[in-house]
């Protein structure tokens, strides 16, 4: 049989991988790097490898031999089960593979205690398996723990015997198949068996983490008197909790005081559940600042955590605490976001001084905890005292200068408002949705919807994304699929609580509603005079990710307005890219324009992008919805051969219809994220889908290119939330531009005014309006078209007619106008 080469290097790893296991005794700290150095073969091929392999060698084996082996196997499953990097997937399966090989050697008449250990653990990766049905592999992961529970006896091995119950318990508690009452009845009873074992005295962290699995089962019952049981919910909390304790186990503590909360609010008790929920949002809140981990880690913390946040919004409508609620909604938006700028800005926002004293804490706090919850403190209770003190000296100081982030405090924002803007901010919760009404002096009110109103929208949503997916019919129902929403939010009702004079308006969409132009929702829909939001306002309506990003990025003083740099047209496909630009370019005093080809990435690397104040980017983008990261404006020198073999998803973007892009030549999110516009004032994202955001992603919806120009130091972004046409755009961005230039200086608010008023144009434009703007910009127009090849121009032609037949408004459909916003200033 002929060996291939690839199977051969599995081989080495494997046996590598085994005799380190087992010279060092399954020690995770040897073992682990050599997998990070390996992990591009942690893959489904080393699983199959794995089992070929370890069946042969195993079957050749002698008795003594083969038990050896078959230990360092389960040994390297239990690591490998653990191991944090490469494909979760992937390692969970070879861990199986791994378990299931080696009880062809531990069976139970001829190495039961082994046999028993090895079921347990298959059980454990059953639970956890990615692949597969999930009520298969719990079904496998319950069948694991009883055979393992046929040798692991009270009596004989009674630590070992907890544990298994303890994992049969949380099998049973998440258990799909039969009766969910039954399920959790039998994982109480399983907790509680375990018990017997885990005292506090012997083992107090098992014994704290099955009180909390208990709290959790006791939660979810039906079976009983509800109180009762919520009753003894609460008691099994309060006592994880006495070792659950901040300065020992912090992360565990926060989650036991986020389901006491829970319990508290269930019973109306809302007092006890706000003050439970503000010691555990301030235990998380700290986790996140102090923490050492990668960043995807913390952004998976913050998701964990989210649904903490509401329930304290829901816990503070609730005690009428308005003020508070929506400082939580705050503290729950654009966590990472907030948190990567105030890194960023840090240098510019504080003295030096301040910087280096902030520093001083982080990591004295770090160095601390890290002493407590390894037990190596002299003496923890100082020691804990200390960091206390530690982190409210960091607090004042880093509010003193800036109250952003956890510091945030409405008040002192609201008090910065000029007395003519109004905001409405939503967030959705799981039965309602919340707008807060923010005016510019008093209370700020808050709307509530009825669930019904939730579930409304929850299928509008669903239907405008299936119907986004067919072009004609998305754009044709455009304008009454945003009547249905308007009504959905109930805009008119909310509009009656904004004051008269307001003449500026500032939305904060949550999650899926950053997708949607709510600046063109139609207004006073029972009326004659029936018009969209943005009509209301003449300062314009802008958007912000959150209250907290919009404090920061006016802080962005950025008055000078003369000089640009432009992506022109670099795939060479879009026709009325070069009038854009070129137009365009003849407002500022100094230009740097990439055209066509010469519109690469390395020369926007190499073009100082930093020095000047508006970059206007004319070409094609495109939102990656599961990679965000990889989301992308499309340069010069990116197409590919479609034909390339295996195209990895993290390096090329595939559009379909032989356009495939090499992610390396193009100007992606993560590089995005790596700029510094030090004198930006504008960034104009002129091209398609550049305004959406990872809405899945509920630790941190507004992730998007957006939020990339935000952090890399531009006060306002314009961008597009859908596939924008291509002569309506290049006509709204030459308007947009000579207003902006028709303003005196360019201030804050200006980006919206401007933007308004150039959509209110190209809305309103009349076929004989249409033509004198033509004949204003004639020798433009006829130098683009002079450039065009032959099959181009008919194109042209072909737009020119189909427009002529919207009569009498060709651009009213909101389709044309409303796909642009303007973020930040």
């Amino acid at each position: 049989m002929k060996i291939y080469t690839s199977e051969e290097e599995y081989i080495n790893l494997l046996e590598q991988v085994l005799e380190v296991t087992a010279d060092s005794r399954g020690n995770p700290q040897v073992v682990y790097p050599l997998l990070e150095n390996n992990r591009d073969k942690l893959d489904d091929v080393l699983e199959k490898t794995l089992r070929r392999w370890a069946t042969n060698r195993l079957r050749e084996a002698q008795a003594d031999v083969a038990k050896s082996i078959a230990g360092d196997i389960v040994n390297f499953s239990n690591l490998i089960q653990q191991f944090p990097l490469g494909d979760k997937a992937s390692n969970m399966e070879i861990a199986i593979t791994g378990y299931e090989v080696a009880l062809t050697v531990h069976t139970q008449q001829a190495f039961p205690e082994d046999w028993a250990t090895t079921q347990n653990n298959l059980g454990l990766a059953y639970s956890n398996r990615i692949r597969g049905e999930r009520a298969q592999n719990l079904e496998q992961a319950i069948a694991a723990y009883q055979d393992a529970l046929s040798v692991y006896t009270f009596e004989a091995f009674p630590y070992e015997w907890a544990t298994t119950q303890n994992n049969l318990a949380n099998a049973y508690s998440q258990r799909i198949r039969g009766e969910q009452a039954q399920n959790l009845e039998q994982a109480i009873t399983a907790y509680q068996q375990s018990l017997n074992v885990y005292t506090f005295d012997a083992f107090p962290y098992e014994w704290a983490t099955t009180q909390n699995n208990l709290a959790i089962a006791y939660s979810y019952t039906i079976i009983g008197e509800g109180a009762q049981n919520l009753e003894q919910a609460i008691t099994a909390y309060q006592d994880a909790l006495k070792v659950y304790t901040f300065d020992a186990f912090p992360q565990n503590h926060a989650g036991s005081l986020f389901g006491l909360g829970i319990a508290y609010q269930n019973t109306n008790d809302f007092t006890l559940a706000y003050n439970t929920f503000k010691s555990a949002i301030a235990t998380v809140e700290s986790l996140r600042e102090e923490i050492v981990s990668s960043e995807e880690s913390k952004r998976k913390q913050a998701e964990e955590w989210n649904k903490l946040y509401s329930r304290m919004v829901e816990v503070c409508l609730e005690l009428d605490k308005i003020t508070e609620a929506i400082e939580y909604v705050e503290r729950s938006k654009t966590r990472y976001l907030v948190e990567q700028i105030l890194i960023r800005d840090r240098k510019t926002i504080f003295p030096a001084d301040v910087v280096t004293q902030l520093e001083r804490y982080r990591d004295e706090i770090a160095t601390g905890q890290d002493q407590i919850q390894n037990g190596k403190a002299e003496n923890p209770k100082v020691l804990a005292q200390r960091l206390q003190q530690l982190r409210q000296q960091r607090n004042e100081l880093q509010n003193r200068y800036l109250p952003v982030g956890y510091g945030f405090k409405f008040d002192s924002f609201q008090a910065r408002f000029d007395e003519c803007t109004a905001m409405i901010e939503w967030f959705i919760l799981d039965e309602k949705i919340l707008a807060f009404i923010i005016k510019p002096t008093g209370e700020v009110t808050v709307w509530q919807s009825q669930p019904e109103d939730l579930q409304a929208l929850i299928d509008w949503v669903n239907q405008y994304l299936q119907n986004y997916g067919q072009k004609d019919q998305w754009q044709n129902s455009l304008g009454e699929e945003l009547k249905k929403l308007a009504s959905i939010l109930h805009i008119d009702g909310i509009l009656t609580q904004i004051p008269n004079h307001c003449d500026k308006l500032i939305l904060i969409p949550h999650r899926f509603l950053h997708l949607f132009p709510l600046h063109a929702l139609p207004v006073n829909q029972h009326s004659e005079n029936s018009r969209c939001l943005v009509d209301l306002f003449p300062r314009g309506v802008s958007y912000a990710p959150s209250c907290q990003i919009l404090q920061q990025v006016q802080k962005r003083d950025r008055p000078n307005f003369q000089s640009l740099f432009a992506i022109q047209n670099p795939t060479e496909d879009l026709n009325y890219t070069d009038l854009e630009v070129q137009v365009i370019q003849s407002y500022f005093n100094t230009s740097n324009v990439l055209k066509k080809t010469a519109a690469t990435l390395t020369a926007i690397n190499n073009s100082d992008l930093n020095t000047y104040h508006c970059a206007h980017f004319s070409c094609h983008g495109y939102f990656n919805l599961t990679n965000p990261g990889k989301s992308a404006l499309i340069l010069a020198n990116a197409s590919v051969a479609d034909a390339l073999p295996k195209l990895n998803a993290e390096s090329y973007l595939s559009l379909g219809l032989g356009k495939t892009y090499d992610l390396e030549e193009c100007l992606t999110l993560d590089k995005i994220f790596g700029l510094k516009l030090e004198k930006c004032r504008l960034v104009t994202l002129s091209a398609c889908e550049t305004g959406l955001i990872d809405f899945n992603n509920i630790s941190d919806e507004y992730i998007g290119l957006p939020s990339g120009f935000l952090l890399a130091g531009s006060p306002s972004v314009v961008s597009s939330l859908w596939k924008v046409n291509d002569l309506s755009t290049s006509f709204l961005m030459i308007k947009f531009y000579e207003n902006l230039f028709k303003l005196d200086n360019l201030e804050a608010g200006n980006v919206a005014i401007a933007l308004k008023q150039a959509q209110t144009w190209l809305r309103n434009l009349t076929i004989e309006e249409l033509k004198r703007f033509k004949e204003e910009h004639k020798p433009e127009i006829k130098k683009v078209l002079a450039q065009l090849r032959k099959g181009q121009r008919k194109i042209v032609k072909e737009s020119w007619k189909r427009i002529k037949e919207r009569q009498p408004l060709p651009f009213a459909n909101p389709y044309y106008w409303a796909g642009f916003t303007a973020s930040g200033r």
